[in-house]
C-alpha cells in the first residue's frame, strides 16, 4: 500500500502528521535532499513544501514511473 509522506519545514508540515502523513521535517535544502533520498519505496505521493521544491528543483519532482508524485503546498 502507497503511503503519502511531506517533506518541509518543521511549522509547515507537522500538522500533516494528524491525517496520517509521514512528516519528514528538513528545514534547509542540504536536509531536504536527505529526506528526499531517505523517502521509502513505500511512498506513493510526496507533499514539499515551496522551499523543498525549490530545494529538489524541477528535475528530480518531475513525473516519472521510478518517482512517486510530488505536489507543492500553495
Amino acid at each position: 500500500m502507497a503511503t503519502v509522506t511531506a517533506i518541509g519545514a518543521r511549522t509547515s508540515v507537522c500538522g500533516l502528521a494528524l491525517a496520517g502523513v509521514d512528516v519528514l521535517v528538513a528545514e534547509d535544502a542540504d536536509a531536504v535532499r536527505r529526506a528526499w533520498r531517505a523517502l521509502p519505496v513505500t511512498a506513493g505521493l510526496v507533499i514539499l513544501t515551496a522551499e523543498a521544491a525549490e530545494a529538489l528543483g524541477a528535475e528530480t519532482t518531475a513525473p516519472a514511473p521510478s518517482r512517486p508524485l510530488t505536489v507543492v503546498m500553495p
